[in-house]
């Protein structure tokens, strides 16, 4: 009876089990909900959040010259480890598919910087003949003295001179005896001086140059190693290589894609500009197109430095304002568009980011980092969104740009196509069969 209890137990257990399982479906590993660590909330967390956050910038602030060449490296790497997956897949050992890639890539930089030097040198010897013929139009327009600029500045004299007439200030005193007086003159400029200090930052230039090549090539031959090293010293529970699985996978999304586009529409803006160049005639297309497509990388800035450059460069060989003008719009409308119609269709939804939060990130980091920062301020906004969107107390800052809608955390049960059917009866135990009649 014992054993029949047991069994019976047993049955409805298994039973139980399969049911449940029916009821929640084993769900794949990218169907799962993503991971949030919950930090608990109070005065002394605050302050300590504050204080670390005021301790980080300045210590951003301070090791800059480390702390950009590392994230270049990692972005350089990002935008090449394609080429090398391809090269290895094809049985070419990693660490001479990733020298290939980057023999191929200075050597391209160093053609082009060699071809286009003569042009380069042309721009630079035109910005004093710009900057004397600015000065002849502007002393032109001054001679006009029916100008508003002359009648403005008539008005700000005639303002002044009754200002002083009424206040009637008494003569300022002579100087007391024995008082001589001090001037301060600047030293004439020194050309020797200007080419040590030039000469030294060309080499530390070079110098960085170098450290993000051997960087790059360290990041491109090793591959993953440090995405498991990091998951690997996470913590000893599940819950947090989860958590941090989570958030490199989100950053390396976000940053491979970032570069695909960013590089994609840099050679895209370069070709359009070119060719409007070459339409309109104006000398240095090239390297104009060239300047339009890296500067493409800047948000906001870049177009705007281009289109003043290339104001004045039509300036100078057109003379004529309203030509200029027109030139100036089309390089910006290019850039415009890539900005608004094909960046957006390219990033996808992961990667967009809200205007004001680019712009404010713009600002913060060209504070911290000078230009280098207003080129990375994107890339370093999309890894902060990333950490911020998987700690709980974090995701006010992660909400500053749009996210992805959150995925279910269970498939919808599919709707049967038909009503299952009743379950067949138990078949019944046949009776035995009467036994025959036994003679005496």
């Amino acid at each position: 009876m014992a054993h029949s209890n047991l069994g019976v137990n047993l049955a409805l257990h298994g039973s139980d089990c399969m049911a449940e399982t029916h009821t929640h479906p084993q769900t794949r590993p990218e169907d799962a909900p993503p991971v949030v660590i919950d930090v608990p909330t109070d005065v002394r967390t605050v302050t300590l959040t504050v204080l670390a956050t005021i301790g980080l910038v300045f210590m951003l602030q301070y090791a800059q010259s480390i702390l950009i060449p590392i994230v270049l490296g990692i972005l350089i790497a990002y935008a090449l480890e394609p080429f090398v997956t391809w090269l290895a897949r094809i049985k070419v050992p990693r660490s001479i598919a990733a020298a290939l890639v980057l023999a191929v890539l200075v050597g391209g930089l160093g053609s082009a910087v060699y071809s286009l030097t003569d042009e380069v040198m042309q721009i630079v010897a035109q910005v004093p003949q710009a900057a004397r013929r600015i000065q002849e139009r502007v002393r032109l327009h001054k001679s006009d003295g029916n100008g508003a600029l002359q009648q403005v500045q008539r008005a700000a004299t005639s303002l002044e001179q009754t200002a002083q007439a009424a206040s009637q200030q008494a003569p300022p005193d002579k100087p007391a005896r024995g008082i001589s007086k001090v001037q301060i003159v600047e030293p004439a400029f020194n050309a020797s001086d200007y080419l040590y200090w030039g000469g030294m930052g060309l080499i530390g230039a070079l110098g960085q140059f170098a450290m993000i090549l051997f960087l790059v090539y360290f990041f491109l031959v090793t591959g993953d190693l440090y995405k498991r090293k990091i998951v690997k010293i996470a913590g000893p529970h599940l819950w947090q290589k989860k958590v941090t699985v989570q958030i490199l996978d989100d950053i390396n999304l976000q940053i491979a894609s970032f570069m695909r586009v960013q590089v994609l529409t840099s050679v895209i803006v370069a070709v359009a500009t070119m060719a409007a160049l070459r339409y309109f005639g104006l000398n240095q297309w090239v390297v104009w197109g060239l300047a339009a497509g890296i500067f493409n990388s800047i948000p906001y800035l870049g177009p705007i430095l281009v289109s003043a450059g290339l104001g004045i460069v039509a300036f100078m060989q057109f003379d004529s304002v309203p030509r200029t003008i027109v030139v100036c719009a089309v390089a910006f409308a290019i850039t415009s568009l890539e900005g608004f119609l094909l960046t957006p269709a390219l990033m996808g939804r992961a990667a967009r980011m809200n205007p004001i939060a680019i712009f404010v990130g713009l600002l913060f980091w060209s504070w911290i980092w000078g230009v280098w920062g207003a080129i990375l301020a994107v890339p370093m906004l999309m890894m902060v969104k990333a950490v911020c969107d998987h700690i709980e107390e974090l995701q006010s800052v992660g909400e500053l740009t749009p996210r992805p809608a959150p995925r279910a955390p269970h498939p919808a049960p599919r709707t049967p196509r038909r009503a299952p059917r009743a379950p067949r009866p138990a078949p019944r135990t046949p009776h035995p069969a009467p036994r025959a009649p036994t003679r005496g």
